[in-house]
């Protein structure tokens, strides 16, 4: 089994082919037959993972395994008490409510710059967001629920995995300890 960690550049789509000629992961990662364990939007950066190992993916995206990932957002506006504890108790988007989150204002990231710099109108602010489900374009919805758009979203963990000495398009193998962390991350006497 092979898994990899890889830090998704900002504009790379989660793929590894494109009939429009977008960037994907096919000119960052030149291993053959590991495919994405999720996505992330083509606006989004950060940690993805791959693997050959189709159980491992199912692990990783099913959210009845409740696998926390953990994001970076940085939002227009100032974000008010409100707004976090509204993020924390689960907002309704699209008709349903999203499960509750780890949602906490922190001081603004050291994060490697975005190929396309983010030019705000105004004040911004920067949240660490934990989620255990992962439904399409989630935390954008989210923070626009309760006023607060996103701006930059980058995700640094996936369970005990996380970007730690990886810059924009590179990539590592897993250790077998980390594998073998995310299969317990897995377990149902785990949950949350």
């Amino acid at each position: 089994m092979r898994a990899i960690a890889f830090f998704k550049p900002y504009g790379v789509l989660t793929a590894f082919q494109d009939s429009e000629g977008r960037p994907t992961l096919k000119q960052y990662i030149p291993i053959p037959e590991v495919y994405p364990a999720g996505r992330l939007d083509l606006d989004s950066e950060g940690l993805l993972i791959l693997s050959d190992e189709g159980r491992l993916i199912h692990l990783l995206t099913d959210p009845r395994h409740r696998i926390p990932k953990t994001y970076l957002v940085q939002v227009e506006g100032k974000v008010t008490e409100e707004a976090l504890a509204a993020l924390q108790r689960g907002v309704m988007v699209k008709g349903k409510k999203t499960r509750r989150c780890d949602a906490l204002m922190i001081p603004e990231p050291n994060l490697p710059p975005r190929s396309k710099p983010i030019t705000p109108h105004g004040e911004t602010s920067w949240l660490r967001l934990v989620l255990q489900e992962g439904r399409k374009r989630q935390i954008r919805h989210m923070t626009a629920a309760v006023g607060f758009p996103t701006l930059r979203l980058v995700r640094v963990a996936i369970g005990p995995v996380t970007l730690e000495g990886l810059q924009p398009g590179e990539w590592r193998d897993l250790g077998a300890e980390e594998i073998r962390r995310l299969w317990e991350y897995g377990q149902p006497t785990r949950r949350v």
